[in-house]
Formats: C-alpha cells, structure tokens, sequence
C-alpha cells in the first residue's frame, strides 16, 4: 500500500466519514498551522444547486488572468479533484503528506476532525503553498457552520438557486435553508445572488453588506459560449458574469468567452455523442425537475432508457415521480454504498414497469440513455469520464 493510499484508508476511516457541522475544531488546527486561510482573497458560494457550475465558470475564467485555487466535492473519482490549482488536482504525494501532518498536529492536541475539516484545511495550506492569487470557494454543507466559512471577509459571496436538500441539517423550509446558506455573508464584503429572499437581503443588511440581486438571464452569445448546457444554466452564468464584471474588471469579454467555453464541469447534464449518453449527478428534486426540463426540450425526439440510483435519505419517490414517463425504459441501480437505496424501495415507489440494474452499462445508440443520481453511483459505474468522450 502506497502512501496516498494510507492517507485515503486514514481519511476515510470510520472515526473521521462523517458529518460535523461547527467552526471550533477547525479555527483550532487552522491556528496551529499559523492560520494559513487568513492569506488568501477568496469568492465563496453556497446554494442548494448550481453552486458547482458556478465554481467551475469562475475558475476557468479568472485563470486567464490569475494563479487559481479551485476547493470543490464532492469527488466523482478520486479525492484529488477537490483540490486543484490552475486545474490541475493537487498531486498525489503532497496530498498524502498533508493528511498526515494535519492528522499528527489534531491528534498532538485531542481534537478530531472530520474528512472534510482535513480536506479544508489541506486546501488552505496547499493554495498558500501555491501562491494562489484568487480561490474559489465551494461550500460543502450549508454555509453558517460549513468548515469553509472559517475565512473572514472574501472578494464576494455568491448564493446559487436554493431549494430543499439536507433538510435533516438545514431546516425543512427554504427561509431555514436560505438562512444557514446566508452565513457566508461576510461583513462589509459583497453578495450576488439571484434570489429575492428577504432573509438573504436581511442577513446582508445587518452585515452592511452590499446586496446585489440580479435577473437570471443573459443574452445568447454567453450561453452559446458556455460548455455547460441546460436551462438551469442561465441563472448560473447570469451570476458568473456579474461577480467577474464588477469585480474583475480587467478581465475582457474575450477572456470571458473563452473561459466559458473551456469549463469543465464532469458529469453535470453532459452529453457524449459517441456513446448517446447523457450523465446528470442530479440526486435532488430540483436538480431532476431541471434535468427532465432539458430532456423535454433538447432531446424530444429520442426514445429513452434510464438507469437511476441514490442515497435512501433522498426525496426518491419524489424524483421517480417528476422524470420517468410510461413509455421509458427504467432501471434502478442498487449500487454498492453503505446509504444506498434498495431496488426494492425505489420498485415500490415507481408507478411504471422497472427493472434491477445489474451495473453492466450496454448502451444502445438509437435510445438516448440517461444515468443520473448520486455521485458514488456515477463513481461505482464509470471508471473516468475521457472513457466516454
């Protein structure tokens, strides 16, 4: 066994794969480490979905003027992907060593982190490290009590579409939600959001924080130029554009153009002709509302051949209900997952004839298929994503 992978076995061991929302352990260790996250100028961005798509348009356009840190999750295929400077994934070996270290100092002092405080303090030190001149932010889970928002002040903070997800910890309304959400509102530093939420607005008002509230559409040369396809995209290259137009201001539309048509973000709506296959990570309602809205418009003209599958904590029946029609093709994967939702249970809750996917992907070009769902379901059923292409 090779040292990255002791640091993956130590990171993902039963003690630390779970979830801890609280900024204490986090500040501690970051102290310990002479508080690297105090170095860096920062966009941070919370929401319910859209906040990857966002992160990934604003990391290719500013890397044609700046040195970028890109802190994402989650992975698809390896805890690298996270990570990443001027594109690249953080190297193999310095990941391995940082899990290490930052694991030897929390246990110098008793205090046990989480993966994902060991991954945010890991991105911290790396991008300082690095000498990165603008990172970009994604918040894991929520926003007010997320390990991210251990940072002060940032650049801006950008609030995606929000909607209901996580609702054990977030809250079961969308004022709950928008309100852990808008903790990443920094005082005297910027919001741009798309939502007219008064409690984003009130947040922000308290803070003395300018509120900039946009229209979620732009015209059609950025969505042509945009690598990400879909409807929900609008709103997202709406915010991008806005955030990189008010703050970036020696950026140029060129250099805007091309980061749009240079993002890459896997497995978000993405089509592979080659194969007629679509891969959509939607493992909420909205998220599947959104997916079947493009399917409807882009795609009318092809019979189609699902294969779903998800955490048993999501809203399934719900999801079920909202993409399939009679006249699909339906198989539900009970992929190998701890949390995964049984064949049986999503059966029950389908109104239309399904059918047990056994993870043998045969693709059949004159259907369209579409694999959607959870992020371990994509992992557990493609090897990477340059296989499709």
């Amino acid at each position: 066994m090779d040292n990255y992978e002791k640091a993956i076995e130590l990171l993902t061991s039963k003690g630390r794969f779970f979830i801890e929302l609280g900024l204490d352990r986090i500040s501690k260790i970051l102290n310990l480490f002479n508080n690297p996250q105090n170095s860096l100028k920062y966009i941070h961005v919370a929401g319910t979905n859209g906040k990857g798509s966002v992160c990934a348009m604003l990391e290719s356009i500013l890397r044609t003027k700046y040195k970028t840190g890109l802190y994402t999750s989650p992975h698809i295929f390896d805890y690298t992907e996270r990570i990443k400077f001027n594109g690249q994934n953080i190297p193999k070996e310095i990941f391995a060593k940082y899990v290490f270290d930052i694991c030897k100092k929390a246990d110098e002092v008793s205090i046990h982190l989480t993966e994902f405080e060991i991954l945010t303090i890991m991105m911290f030190l790396y991008f300082k490290e690095k000498g990165a001149e603008i990172v970009i932010l994604e918040t894991g889970l929520g926003g007010r009590f997320d390990a991210t928002n251990v940072i002060k002040q940032n650049i801006c903070s950008v609030i995606t579409h929000i909607d209901y997800d996580h609702t054990e910890r977030l809250g079961n309304t969308k004022d709950k939600i928008a309100f852990e959400k808008a903790g990443i509102i920094k005082p005297a530093c910027p919001v741009v959001t798309a939502s007219a939420m008064e409690v984003l607005k009130d947040r922000a008002d308290k803070l003395n924080s300018l509120f900039i509230l946009i229209p979620p559409v732009v015209n059609d040369e950025y969505k042509q130029a945009c690598a990400l396809k879909g409807f929900q995209q609008e709103e997202n290259i709406s915010l991008v554009l806005t955030v990189i137009q008010t703050f970036f201001k020696d950026i140029m539309n060129d250099e805007i153009l091309t980061g749009l048509k240079n993002t890459i973000h896997p497995f978000r709506f993405e089509y592979f002709p080659k194969h007629n296959l679509i891969v959509d990570a939607s493992h909420n309602p909205n998220g599947i509302e959104a997916l079947k809205l493009n399917l409807d418009y882009l795609y009318p003209q092809y019979q189609r051949t699902f294969i779903f599958g998800c955490l048993k904590n999501k809203e399934y029946k719900k999801m079920i209900n909202i993409l399939f029609r009679p006249e699909d093709d339906i198989y539900f994967y009970e992929f190998n997952y701890p949390n995964t939702a049984k064949f049986e249970d999503l059966k029950s809750a389908c109104p239309y004839p399904c059918k047990k996917f056994d993870g043998n992907l045969q693709i059949q070009n004159n259907k369209l298929t579409i694999v959607c769902g959870s992020f371990y379901m994509l992992s557990s059923l493609f090897k990477s994503r340059e296989g499709l292409l």
